[in-house]
């Protein structure tokens, strides 16, 4: 009896993962590739991906805080084919400073491109999974969304805003055959570290019951499964990639 080769779980669907030239995302678009996707990179700055040995189906200098710029961008995704994932991955930290002295443009600037560049790019690809039947949007939160984080309450607004907001779209499109889904990751060891105080990096880790950061392979298993078909019945939830530290 000849054995039927299995098709990996992702074959033949486009990926788009915003952020994807470095760090978690470029993790990201390395497991999704794995899995069969052909994968779309957005970014701000593609330099990283270049000096990597990763290549991608595509590759797209955007401006996620840019409504029209996100809109040309996944116009010229789509001329690849369906889009059936879209993964919003792409943030910053900001500095870190007690409220009452935190800067105004970095409150700005952190709330531009953690929360309203996933506005940005959920809206064309809503669009478009509505007229396919099909989609999936998985979101990179934070911990620090559930819980808060001292210093910087920027990057805790703004990802408490993006579980908010994708919990809404998730009711929003649950008939459209798209799940919308959250991942809340502990601190993880990435560039972003540079943003970051060494009193805060200390403090976050100290916080996790297992002890180590989070790795970008834990959350990259953790979306490559709800980024696929077996994740059907799942929509508005916040898988959570903290060692422990989560409490709901």
């Amino acid at each position: 009896m000849s054995e039927t080769a299995t098709q990996p779980p992702l074959s033949g669907q486009i990926a788009i993962v915003t952020g994807g030239a470095r760090g978690i995302g470029l993790g990201i678009c390395r497991r999704l590739a794995a899995v069969g996707a052909r994968v779309v990179v957005w970014d701000r700055d593609l330099t990283p991906l270049a000096e990597s040995d990763f290549v991608p189906t595509l590759a797209i200098t955007v401006n996620l805080t840019d409504a029209a710029d996100v809109e040309a961008a996944f116009a010229r995704s789509a001329e690849l084919g369906q889009v059936h994932i879209l993964v919003n991955n792409a943030g910053i930290n900001g500095p870190v400073a007690p409220m009452e002295d935190y800067p105004l443009a970095a409150w700005e600037q952190v709330l531009a491109v953690d929360l309203t560049g996933v506005f940005h790019g959920c809206r064309p690809a809503v669009r478009h999974m509505r007229a396919h039947g099909y989609g999936r949007i998985v979101t990179i939160a934070s911990i620090a969304g559930k819980e808060g984080m001292p210093g910087i309450a920027a990057y805790s607004a703004a990802k408490a805003g993006v579980i908010g907001f994708c919990k809404a779209l998730a009711k929003e499109v649950v008939g459209a055959g798209i799940t919308v889904n959250c991942v809340t990751p502990a601190i993880t060891e990435t560039e972003l570290f540079k943003e970051m105080t060494q009193a805060h990096i200390d403090g976050a880790k100290a916080r996790i019951p297992m002890g180590r950061f989070c790795t970008v392979d834990d959350i990259s298993s953790m979306v490559a499964w709800i980024a696929s078909p077996e994740c059907s019945f799942t929509t508005g939830a916040v898988f959570d990639v903290t060692g422990g530290r989560a409490t709901y």
